[in-house]
């Protein structure tokens, strides 16, 4: 699951070379896309570039909008009680531009739509349209994307808590096998965190008064992170206390390490100043 920033050709690109991947990006609403034509088996072929593009989808314009080939009404209720539907629909075979590294041709995407409506079918917000894309894609409903695709706010919250709290960015080094081994050592603490959240006790802080007063608090990974030294202090541990195995021998007299690689330093361009120019 991606943003919008994601929905690019570059991007779902090299995604699709992978055979059991499925992409799911959000777009934004003034795309225009294309549906796959298909070719009248009883038309006689003409000379010439095949046709591969059908006719005009755009996102702003629902005087181009073919009918959807499969439509499902989802309710369900908010936290508040508030009754919603949402109402899913998709339409599957669309193209988008290539290029000539890209040729997007070769594939075909399901588009879906996602709009939320009240119990007086008002709408609520501004639909969301969503790109479903892979070889697999088909054995995914238009209900499964759509709930795949929600996930992707817990995922924000797990990106933003482990820079802020579990130093995920924090470690740098030239070595990427070094970097993957840390960022998994990030998402293992926050295993940790999860597991132990029934063991946490809150701690409020003097100005957390909310945190006192509430019985009901839901536990935070944050909360527990707080409490944590206490918990593993309680829990103990099997690990055996370090024994020195002698003192190294270093490296062999005469050895002499190859220096890393240089690279250039990129910078980014300084943007032009414009000078408002005063008519004589």
């Amino acid at each position: 699951m991606a943003d919008s920033d994601y929905s690019q050709k570059d991007f779902i690109g090299e995604q699709v070379k992978h055979e059991d991947l499925v992409t799911i990006t959000r777009v934004r609403s003034d795309r225009v896309f294309y549906r796959q034509f298909i070719r009248d088996p009883n038309q006689a072929k003409t000379s010439g570039h095949p046709r591969w593009y059908g006719d005009k989808f755009d996102l702003k314009d629902d005087q181009t909008w073919a009918e959807p080939d499969e439509v499902h009404h989802v309710p369900f209720t908010t936290k508040k009680g508030r009754q919603l539907t949402v109402t899913i629909s998709g339409w599957k075979q669309m193209l988008m531009r290539g290029t000539k590294n890209y040729k997007m041709n070769n594939h075909p995407f399901t588009l879906l739509q996602i709009v939320v409506r009240d119990q007086e079918r008002n709408s609520i917000w501004k639909p969301m349209w969503l790109i479903v894309i892979g070889s697999r894609r088909d054995e995914l409903s238009l209900v499964d994307c759509y709930q795949c695709y929600r996930q992707r706010y817990d995922m924000e919250h797990l990106f933003r808590f482990g820079k802020q709290r579990l130093l995920m960015t924090s470690y740098l080094t030239p070595d990427v096998h070094h970097e993957e081994n840390w960022f998994k050592l990030t998402l293992l603490s926050y295993v940790n965190l999860w597991a132990a959240r029934k063991l946490a006790v809150v701690l409020p802080r003097d100005w957390e008064q909310y945190l006192k007063t509430n019985k009901s608090i839901k536990i935070t990974p944050s909360l527990v992170q707080r409490d944590f030294s206490r918990i593993i202090t309680t829990l103990g541990t099997f690990a055996k206390f370090p024994k020195r195995r002698g003192f190294s021998s270093g490296r062999i007299k005469g050895y002499k390490k190859a220096p890393r690689t240089r690279h250039d330093v990129i910078k980014k361009g300084s943007k032009k100043s414009t000078e408002n120019l005063k008519a004589p």
